[in-house]
């Protein structure tokens, strides 16, 4: 009987060799640099089957991997101390990443840096099919503006990020709406203008006439926990968490906004909407305000059901769109049906006459391919 199982076990053991061997070998060498990496470098790479390269100079080191979607990957090192290896196929788009070097968790040299997972690090695109949208073309573009300011509601210098739209300082007469534009957790204001491209997007959009000209506003929304994190089963977010930066949204950003840039300063050219935290926040905020804000759009960030509008007055009667989205890998992700199903939730909305959507990013997660595809459907509903 032992003899039979210790056979066994070799097989098993000289067959999951064999799969491990042959997976390997079946590696597609047509790797080219990725669009992320810093100029004059080769690395990080990605295939035809969306899979990253890295490769790191690191002659001391033991053990070097590449971490990204969660998952590590060991590198392998060659005579001249040069580490390379890749990682299993990616979802298309935009991908944070690091190396891992004898358990030191650092970014890699060679690629530009984003600022995400609160921290400044490493990020690769995987070429997508659809990425014709958010590509950088000979279409009249707009300006992304740095705007320093001094919040009274914070009591400190802030920084916002706004983009208006091609022709804003040669049309000097004319005003337009704004999108206040939230980024998500762990990431800050130049999310959106980086990672997202949501410059790129409506520079697109609106050389083809698909969506109305509008100033977009990004500002940094990151809030902190004050005191012990509740224990497990104990409300979180915490009540009140997202009230700081409504304060400066609200009191600040908005007037700041309407009194130095050319708007049209009414509730039924506002919007705001958000990704992830930055979703949450939008909930939160918009049904606090449904005097400030028409339309509304919320990424991978919850929804909004029929007792939050029934007990929010005028919100049904003010909010002229509200935009739902996920990605389809989210769907059966609890977290995603914190305010009930979201496609249901819409659903209802639409039975009691509001002006809702539902869209279903496909083959993405919570990530920014998700995001950019929802900007992309969503600028062209706001404002029509």
């Amino acid at each position: 009987m032992n003899k039979i199982l210790l056979s066994f076990k070799f097989v098993i053991i000289m067959t999951c060799v064999f799969i491990f061997t042959k997976t390997d070998a079946q590696v597609i060498e047509d790797f080219k640099t990725s669009t992320s990496a810093q100029i004059g470098k080769k690395f990080p790479q990605v295939n035809s089957e969306r899979r990253v390269r890295v490769q790191i100079s690191a002659p001391e080191a033991k053990l070097v991997q590449l971490d990204i979607g969660a998952v590590k990957y060991d590198l392998k090192k060659d005579e001249n101390g040069v580490w390379t290896g890749e990682s299993a196929p990616q979802d298309e788009g935009f991908h944070y990443y690091q190396l891992n070097i004898d358990g030191a968790s650092v970014p890699d040299p060679a690629s530009l840096y984003y600022y995400g997972a609160s921290r400044w690090g490493s990020g690769v695109e995987v070429p997508a099919h659809d990425q014709d949208f958010y590509e950088l073309k000979n279409v009249p573009h707009g300006q992304v503006r740095e705007h320093i300011y001094y919040s009274e509601e914070s009591k400190s210098m802030r920084r916002c990020f706004i983009y208006t739209p091609p022709g804003y300082d040669k049309n000097i007469e004319t005003r337009y709406p704004v999108l206040y534009l939230q980024h998500g957790g762990g990431e800050n204001e130049t999310g959106w203008s980086s990672q997202g491209r949501a410059n790129l997007i409506m520079d697109n959009l609106i050389a083809e006439g698909k969506a109305k000209p509008f100033i977009i506003v990004m500002d940094n929304g990151t809030w902190s926990q004050r005191g012990p994190r509740p224990s497990a089963g104990g409300t979180w977010p915490p009540k009140g968490w997202a009230d700081g930066f409504m304060n400066v949204l609200t009191k600040d950003i908005i007037p700041m906004i309407d009194k130095e840039y050319r708007t049209l300063p009414n509730q039924q050219n506002r919007a705001m909407a958000g990704l992830s935290m930055g979703g949450m926040q939008t909930r939160i905020i918009t049904l606090a305000n449904p005097d400030l804000f028409s339309q509304v759009g919320m990424f991978s960030g919850g929804s909004i059901n029929v007792e939050d509008v029934n007990n929010s007055p005028g919100y049904k009667e003010n909010v002229k769109l509200l935009f739902i989205s996920y990605g389809s890998h989210e769907l059966d992700n609890p977290r995603t049906n914190m305010n009930g199903s979201p496609a249901e939730n819409v659903k209802k909305l639409k039975e009691i006459g509001m002006n809702s959507h539902f869209y279903i990013s496909p083959n993405t997660a919570h990530e920014w391919q998700s995001w950019r595809r929802s900007l992309y459907q969503f600028a062209q509903l706001v404002f029509k």
